[in-house]
């Protein structure tokens, strides 16, 4: 605020004014902005609780039914259920079981690359799966191996890496290894980035479970429409 101080004569910011300490028509003019201030700061109130404690307090819902439905009109379309395919070298597969209403069986097949698809999909469908171990291995001692693996994965329509581990736990100090953690995330971001090879983390091998499963059955259902010429979208003027 400026005003003409009665000690100098000039138009001045009275905080920044050297005859402040003497001058009481300052203070005054500014008194009650002050109070204003004192009493907005004293009712100011956090709106948003921490994130750590969403994480602490969450509590994931059962899964639906059914991931999604596609209808035309109003009338639902009906669409064979697809088979899941798991890898043989799978050493901690995915349990599908509690989604198998959701397909029309559970199979374990020599894949090429990755370690989850769909029967019939395997050429344009791969999912790959790290706990938070394998990926700081795969991402340092076996880093060539794996490189070669996710540019197989980036020639695939739909591919996706799913670590079952949370993005935190993946940013923070690993105990038994001196791998940095920002090197492994960089990886992961230059991943996403440069072989754009999308990547999911999961704070549970259960999430884990049935995000996957949502979204085989989802490629499938979407390959299955525009194969019907139904188009890519499971409701008019929707997704």
């Amino acid at each position: 605020m400026r005003w003409c101080c009665p000690l100098t004569a000039r138009w001045k910011n009275w905080l920044s004014c050297p005859a402040r300490e003497h001058c009481s028509s300052g203070k005054q003019e500014l008194g009650w902005k002050g109070k204003t201030r004192t009493r907005e700061a004293m009712t100011r109130r956090t709106l948003i609780t921490s994130p750590l404690e969403w994480q602490l307090t969450s509590a994931p819902v059962s899964p639906p039914l059914i991931p999604v439905l596609a209808e035309r009109g109003g009338t639902q379309l009906k669409m064979p259920r697809p088979v899941v395919l798991v890898d043989t070298r799978e050493q901690n597969p995915f349990d599908f079981f509690r989604f198998e209403h959701w397909f029309a069986g559970i199979e374990k097949k020599a894949l090429r690359i990755g370690d989850y698809s769909i029967a019939g999909l395997e050429e344009i469908c791969v999912v790959e799966r790290k706990d938070l171990s394998d990926l700081i291995h795969s991402l340092t001692t076996n880093r060539p191996v794996f490189i070669h693996r996710l540019r197989l994965m980036s020639q695939h329509r739909h591919r996706l890496l799913v670590i079952t581990a949370a993005l935190s736990q993946v940013k923070s100090p690993y105990p038994q290894t001196s791998t940095s953690p920002n090197r492994i995330t960089q990886s992961l971001i230059a991943l996403l980035a440069g072989l754009q090879v999308p990547f999911l983390c999961t704070e549970t091998h259960e999430l884990g479970e049935e995000l996957v499963a949502s979204y085989l059955y989802q490629v499938h259902l979407y390959h299955w429409l525009e194969s019907n010429d139904y188009g890519r979208f499971l409701v008019d003027n929707d997704l």
